[in-house]
């Protein structure tokens, strides 16, 4: 364990010096909320401000950090686990050593040392020369004013595909290094000029996203992104354009869903591995509390083995900022799924997810309740998961509906005990 709070150590001062915030003892509550804002964007794990503060030293707490908090540091310095962090600053047992910023002991100085001596006195001259010049410098950059940021965002339309106009000035920093980017996709990220005043981008998904100025690395501004449906909207994801379906064409016999000959016909092959269409309804939900609601759907996945091996489905509930993502799979999948609790990502790799496995080809009765900070996840009627939420989802602004290949939907219902009640059968 003692070798372990040692790396853990050094990976402290690794973020430290990725982030360039100055020394971590004078961070204070905004720092770490911007410090789990960019973990999450990186790694799609939320590390909550107190469990930050109590990595930092912050916040006394005895226990050691979870495997997941571990391998989302990790994963935040570019290594693939904590493992692998582990393995690159370990050798032959011996972990590689923080830098230390403690003086040192001044060696004498003897005869001998003497010639070498002036060498290193013009060392230290030149040294103390660059460093004036480098205060002088930095004294002439003045503090730039957060109300010089400039950052907005604008629809240009009410449908899909949506382009949006951002309004930016970053100009104040003088940087080559401004970009935009779409949401926490760092693959939906696009360098702009950093003297230019207006960027358009497309957005081809509905959802809520908080697009994000960035420059020389940091997030300097956010802005929200609200593009929502009209009522259920099918999509086929394909790359690099989705395809759109029309409200008939989703429309089943009980059920709202897709056919594997309309699959075929659209993205002209008959397996659909790692090919998800989505079923959305992107819109607010006046009366729902994020704190206290159940949401409660029938669905399958109609897909046949030759089709979609796994016959993955994907319930997904947004909030304005993060989202809820319960899978259910065949029974043998079960190591390819994860969670998303609304701030942590729980991977079948690591944890025993066996209860999400199931005969996909029956319809299934999912259902998820949020109470008293408790997610709560029930396969037909079955509690099968729960955890802790730290922190609410905000708004509930959406619902989605994925499958691997075709599936159906036939009925939900969103509601508050005492509150809103958002119901349908297809």
């Amino acid at each position: 364990m003692e070798k372990e709070k040692q790396l853990l150590l050094l990976c402290r001062q690794l973020i430290e010096q990725t982030l360039n915030w100055g020394n971590s003892s004078i961070w204070g509550n905004d720092d770490f909320e911007q410090l789990s804002q960019q973990i999450f964007d990186k790694t799609r794990v939320q590390l909550s401000v107190s469990t930050l503060k109590r990595i930092w030293g912050k916040v006394r707490y005895e226990s050691f950090p979870n495997a997941a908090t571990l391998n989302a540091l990790a994963c935040f310095l570019d290594y693939t686990s904590w493992r692998d962090f582990r393995q690159h600053h370990q050798v032959n047992g011996i972990i590689e050593q923080p830098v230390e910023t403690s003086s040192r002991q001044v060696p004498q100085v003897t005869a001998s040392s003497k010639p070498r001596l002036r060498y290193v006195w013009f060392g230290s001259a030149l040294l103390l020369i660059l460093g004036a010049l480098f205060f002088m410098s930095s004294k002439r950059n003045k503090p730039i004013d957060p109300a010089s940021i400039k950052f907005s965002s604008k629809k240009v339309s009410d449908d899909l595909p949506n382009s949006v106009v951002f309004n930016y000035d970053a100009s104040a920093f003088h940087s080559d290094s401004v970009f935009i980017q779409q949401s926490w996709d760092p693959n939906r990220r696009e360098q702009v000029p950093g003297d230019g005043k207006q960027f358009t981008s497309i957005y081809y998904d509905p959802g809520y996203f908080i697009a994000k100025l960035i420059v020389d690395k940091h997030v300097k501004k956010t802005t929200a992104v609200f593009i929502k449906t009209k009522g259920w909207k099918g999509i086929l994801d394909h790359q690099p354009v989705p395809v759109y379906l029309s409200p008939e064409e989703i429309k089943g016999q009980g059920f709202m869903g897709i056919t594997a000959d309309l699959m075929q016909e659209k993205l002209g092959t008959p397996v659909f591995n790692n090919t998800w269409v989505k079923f959305a309804n992107i819109r607010e939900f006046p009366g729902i509390n994020a704190d206290n609601f159940t949401l409660d759907c029938t669905l399958r996945n109609t897909s046949t083995p030759g089709q979609s091996a796994c016959a993955k489905a994907d319930l997904t509930i947004l909030g304005n900022g993060t989202a809820i993502i319960i899978p259910i799979v065949n029974t043998g999948c079960i190591s390819d799924m994860g969670i998303l609790t609304g701030e942590t990502w729980v991977s079948g790799k690591d944890h025993d997810l066996s209860a999400f496995g199931t005969d996909m080809s029956q319809f299934q009765n999912l259902r998820c309740s949020v109470k008293d900070h408790f997610l709560r996840i029930y396969l037909n009627n079955k509690q099968i998961f729960e955890f802790r939420q730290a922190h609410t989802m905000g708004r509930i602004v959406g619902i989605r509906f994925e499958f691997e290949g075709q599936g159906q939907v036939k009925n939900y219902k969103l509601e508050t005990p005492g509150g809103a009640v958002y119901e349908e059968k297809f």
